[in-house]
């Protein structure tokens, strides 16, 4: 009697993935302290509002890297990169919109982007981001 081997989890990946995904988060939830640094007049926070946003967009590239590690040879679930890849966009969007000045959309988008960074973080956290990605009926 063999017991069976063991469902390959994503562990390093998992890691990687949340490393990234939390550096993200704390970078998305300085921009509305940034920002409101900035209108409260202190007029050097505009700037660094702005470097955040680059390096924002940037470490989401990341988390989009590490998310496909996490799914493809990690084997987890495809959600933390569908999520990455729509955040990716709409911060994307939301330097255009910072940029345009067009804060009607900005804001709001900024919002977004904060709630999908921490959502995503906290997910990897979850136990069921250990669990491997479930395989299709009728394959070995």
């Amino acid at each position: 009697m063999s017991a069976a081997p063991p469902a390959h989890q994503p562990r390093v990946t998992l890691r990687l993935l949340q490393v990234v995904a939390t550096v993200t988060a704390l970078a998305a939830l300085a921009q509305p302290v940034l920002a409101g640094g900035y209108l409260s007049g202190a007029f050097d926070f505009l700037g660094y509002h702005e470097l955040t946003g680059h390096l924002l967009t940037g470490l989401i590239l990341l988390q989009v890297i590490a998310a496909g590690t996490y799914m493809w040879p990690g084997r987890g679930g495809a959600s933390p990169l569908l999520l990455s890849i729509a955040q990716f966009l709409a911060a994307g969007a939301q330097v255009g919109m910072g940029y345009s000045r067009n804060l009607a959309v900005h804001i709001p988008l900024g919002v977004f982007v904060v709630l999908l960074s921490v959502a995503i973080c906290v997910w990897t956290y979850r136990p069921a981001a250990r669990l491997p990605r479930r395989r299709a009926r009728g394959t070995t």
